[in-house]
């Protein structure tokens, strides 16, 4: 048995999970997401929380089986708090802002970059970080990757964009393994 799958999944407090058929839905103050469940994959709701069991043990069944339970507990997550990615940015005359919904970005080339944000995603730029906010998890990661896409770091100076959390590995340049 998945040991993803077996976990129990609490629902927060404040926090409405109906099943209807094999659709569900969490709602709270206002926010509603809503998932498919396959066939192969059941969930009941029992003393507040959300049990995830499948019909049988084929290969599909298994992976789906810790796949669902997880993206159920993300939008329970979802509807109370939301996701947040932040991007941090580095170089010289790198520059970011959000304007008519797009961020803009200055990354070194000969143009700006001009993305649109998303419906359902908010993104923030304070001094050189790009924080990327929203509902769910699936298109907030999916955003921050197409920013991070723009500029990746590079490990001789370290410029460019990267995740908050990430650490780049620098490396000596030539003039350091002549030494």
């Amino acid at each position: 048995m998945s040991k993803i799958g077996k976990r129990p999944i609490k629902i927060d407090e404040g926090v409405e999970v109906k099943i209807e058929r094999n659709i569900i839905s969490a709602v709270c103050s206002g926010k509603e997401l809503s998932l498919e469940i396959p066939k192969m994959v059941s969930a009941k709701i029992e003393d507040g929380q959300v049990l995830v069991s499948r019909k049988d043990d084929e290969k599909v069944s298994r992976s789906m089986h810790g796949l669902y339970a997880r993206l159920i507990a993300n939008i329970i997550t979802g509807v109370k708090s939301g996701f947040t990615r932040i991007l941090e940015f580095k170089g010289t005359g790198y520059r970011a802002q959000v304007e008519n919904n797009q961020l803009v970005l200055w990354m070194g080339y000969s143009h700006e970059i001009k993305l649109d944000i998303p419906a359902g995603l908010e993104a923030k730029v304070v001094k050189n970080t790009i924080t990327i906010s929203g509902m769910e998890k699936q298109r907030v990661g999916q955003f921050a990757a197409i920013v991070r896409k723009v500029r990746p770091p590079e490990v001789y100076k370290g410029k460019g964009i990267k995740y908050k959390e990430e650490v780049i590995h620098r490396k000596a340049g030539k003039t350091a393994a002549s030494k």
